[in-house]
């Protein structure tokens, strides 16, 4: 096992990875998994070495390790992660985490939420995981984030909970009955400029799909339309919650400011002090 460790550690550091050693052990760790609990150990080992090696020749050549190894942890949930969706990001735990806070001292004894932009479902699911009695439509516009998230209802096994819909925003909710009657919607919506894709962010494009990314010209085209057309499905009182990039605080706190319609506006930071997600109340009256 140390020695398998070592090839595949070194494979990931001639590609530059950070972090070789605990990626390694993810690797390895997956490659054990994926071998039949029948195979005999001699051939197991074998079939482990090949496995682990080919995942970190995709690794090195730059592909995420979520999609490498096609599972992924959030929130403490289990996830699948494919090519198509987004791979779910640790920095995104703070926004289900927050909203997770605002609808257990909602006093609603069975909530019900919105996961707007949903990528992978990782907050639908994780959501829907933590409290047993939450209902959660997920929402989004590609095919690719659809499939993945279908994919990991099934798996976190929330079928019964969750719903999948796609369109164009909240347009994929149409008919569903949800108007005035959501206790609070997530989204982490793409929030990168055009200028940074094409520039200092455009690695990211790599392997991840642009529509997790391209924010519009200046990162907040989704947020301006995700504040005026959350108002018609929220209760008075209910939250929306965004993942921000760094920086976009002022500019979303303005966006909640001018629809004239939301109270309680709040700037979470994260560990590092850095202000990554913002909320805001719909107003009681």
């Amino acid at each position: 096992m140390t020695t398998l460790l070592n090839e595949v550690a070194a494979i990931l550091g001639c590609g530059g990875i950070a972090g070789v050693d605990e990626e390694a052990a993810r690797i390895v760790r997956a490659a054990q998994a994926s071998i039949p609990d029948h195979t005999d150990a001699s051939r197991a080992m074998a079939e482990q070495r090949t496995v682990a090696r080919a995942m970190a020749e995709r690794r090195a050549a730059g592909i995420p390790l979520a999609y490498v190894i096609g599972l992924e942890m959030f929130m403490g949930v289990e996830l699948v992660a494919a090519e198509g969706a987004l791979a779910p990001r640790k920095e995104t735990e703070l926004l289900g985490n927050t909203a997770l806070d605002a609808l257990r001292s909602s006093g609603s004894a069975a909530p019900r939420v919105i996961d707007m932009c949903c990528g992978s479902g990782n907050l639908a699911c994780a959501i829907a995981h933590h409290l047993p009695l939450a209902r959660v439509w997920a929402s989004d516009l590609t095919d690719g984030c659809i499939a993945v998230t279908r994919r990991n209802v099934k798996h976190v096994g929330v079928s019964d909970r969750v719903v999948v819909a796609q369109g164009d925003l909240f347009a994929g909710l149409a008919g569903f009955g949800l108007e005035s009657s959501i206790d609070a919607i997530v989204c982490n919506p793409p929030y990168i400029s055009q200028g940074k894709l094409a520039t200092d962010r455009a690695e990211l494009l790599e392997h991840e799909p642009r529509e997790a990314f391209d924010g519009g010209p200046y990162g907040l085209s989704i947020q301006q339309r995700v504040v005026k057309e959350a108002l018609p499905f929220l209760l008075p009182g209910g939250i929306l919650l965004f993942e921000i990039g760094l920086g976009q605080e002022r500019q979303v706190k303005m966006l909640f400011d001018r629809a004239k319609a939301y109270e309680d506006i709040r700037l979470i930071a994260n560990t590092a002090g850095e202000v990554r997600v913002v909320s805001g109340r719909k107003c009681k009256v």
